[in-house]
């Protein structure tokens, strides 16, 4: 059984997060837009992805050097300390523009955990 910390279950829980956003906005700006609970949902997986990424091994982190690991553990501050100041549209551009990348690289970096 794997520890909850490991960086096997962190990516793991990153990447369920990642699936969550797509499904709760189905890839329309309109429907996040539109609906407080999906923006509530949305936010709350991008806090907890990060707060994962923020305890994955620096050695891990290593692998994938293309990703702003510091970026987003400030991203993540902003949106538990400054939610009283969330711009929609940004965070909107943070889950159509960086999603994507992040997902490939957790995909990645999954892989080289579990070779076959």
């Amino acid at each position: 059984m794997s520890r909850p910390d490991s960086d096997d279950v962190l990516l793991q829980h990153v990447a369920e997060c990642i699936a969550r956003i797509g499904r709760h906005t189905g890839g329309s700006r309109d429907r996040f837009m539109g609906s407080e609970l999906v923006q509530d949902a949305v936010l709350r997986n991008l806090q907890v992805l990060a707060e994962s990424t923020s305890r994955l091994s620096d050695r891990v982190k290593a692998t994938e050097s293309s990703v702003p690991w510091p970026e987003i553990q400030s991203f993540r501050n902003r949106l538990t300390h400054g939610y009283l100041a969330i711009d929609l549209d940004i965070v909107w551009e943070v889950v159509r523009q960086n999603l994507p990348e992040l997902d490939a690289a957790v995909r990645r970096m999954r892989s080289a955990l579990r070779p076959e």
